[in-house]
């Protein structure tokens, strides 16, 4: 799914070789470094380089992967990307595996005023609390990020900014290639992506990683309008890929009031409501009314 000789390639071509004081004229074809400018500059034979290149050389040290990076230009998420595709045939990580623990399901429920959930290193919801299957309109079991956002949702729908959201995702699971290349459910996630959307397959050629810990998260919700929120990620301390990540609104925001009229819908209606709402304004372009829920 991912290796070492192909993140060398697509990192290779994206340096600029005047950044590197590499001098270039008008007849210049590549783009980027030649193999031998980045071997001369990293110190190492342009025959070793080549050969790591073609997926030929087995473990590479850390001063040559060290090296490597300095001149490629890496960041730390891509830095930590290049050294686990180093390591990968020497002590490939297994796919976690196992039961949430009740306590931890328990923690989701002490989150009652913004979207928690948990995920996997798939992107599979596990589990979430109330609001955050109000948020997507489903239960979190069964429900997959990079699925929803490349089969099921489209541009101008549930993620008010679907483009970056991409990036992100995608940036992810190459993470989660480099981490996991042995992981069957992963392969074949990626395959079905790739099979269903031209943008993934655009996007997973670029072998581009991204490690977002936290930021803006933009939803365009049919029933309560955009919320404008903000994502934390909580890597929970198993070593397991999962984390715990809450969705919140800055006080006093349009946000705040749209997850708190968002609470007081019922989850098993919202959707019947949206749909016959949207029925029956779709002549008049009104926005759809919301039901608050009925307490006892």
């Amino acid at each position: 799914m991912d290796d070492l000789a192909g993140f060398l390639r697509t990192r290779r071509s994206r340096v600029d070789p005047a950044a590197v004081g590499v001098p270039t004229d008008s007849r210049r074809r590549v783009a980027g470094l030649r193999r031998e400018e980045v071997a001369h500059l990293s110190g190492v034979s342009v025959d070793y380089y080549v050969r790591l290149e073609q997926g030929r050389a087995t473990q590479p040290s850390e001063q040559v992967l060290d090296a490597l990076a300095r001149v490629l230009g890496l960041d730390e998420t891509e830095r930590g990307h290049l050294h686990r595709l180093a390591r990968q045939r020497r002590r490939p990580a297994k796919a976690p595996a196992g039961r949430l623990r009740p306590e931890l399901l328990r923690v989701l429920d002490l989150v009652p005023g913004a979207p928690a959930l948990i995920m996997d290193h798939r992107l599979d919801a596990l589990a979430g609390n109330r609001l955050a299957g109000l948020l997507f309109g489903r239960p979190m079991p069964g429900l997959n990020i990079a699925r929803h956002l490349f089969l099921e949702e489209a541009e101008g729908g549930l993620y008010a900014d679907w483009e970056n959201c991409t990036l992100d995702v995608v940036g992810h699971l190459r993470l989660a290639a480099g981490r996991y290349p042995d992981d069957p459910r992963l392969a074949s996630l990626v395959g079905e992506l790739a099979m269903g959307s031209e943008r993934f397959r655009r996007l997973w050629a670029r072998a581009d990683v991204r490690a977002r810990t936290h930021g803006r998260k933009a939803y365009r919700h049919p029933l309560v309008g955009l919320l404008e929120l903000h994502q934390e990620n909580f890597a929970l301390p198993d070593a397991s890929g999962r984390e715990l990540l809450v969705l919140s609104a800055a006080p006093g925001s349009p946000a705040e009031d749209g997850l708190r009229l968002l609470a007081g819908l019922d989850i098993d209606t919202a959707d019947a409501d949206a749909d016959a709402d949207a029925d029956a304004d779709a002549g008049a372009g009104a926005a759809p009314a919301v039901r608050p829920r009925r307490r006892p």
